[in-house]
């Protein structure tokens, strides 16, 4: 396995913890899918190298920190 995979799966872990601890509403759902792009993410990132999945990976990362 690779580092990517590893990191992403350690994102995706910890963004699902943090939507299930969250009241429900938007910011829930819109942590549920952060939380859903780092699983892809992972999937992704076990089949092979690509600098695009960094890409997505910020994007993510934005959206989650706008979410805070």
């Amino acid at each position: 396995m690779s580092d990517a995979f590893d990191y992403f799966r350690a994102h995706a872990v910890r963004a699902l913890c943090k939507a299930r601890a969250m009241p429900r509403g938007r910011m829930k759902h819109l942590q549920t899918v952060v939380a859903r792009i780092y699983h892809l993410l992972t999937k992704e990132a076990a089949y092979g190298p690509n600098l695009q999945h960094m890409d997505d990976f910020r994007a993510a990362q934005k959206l989650e920190k706008s979410i805070d």
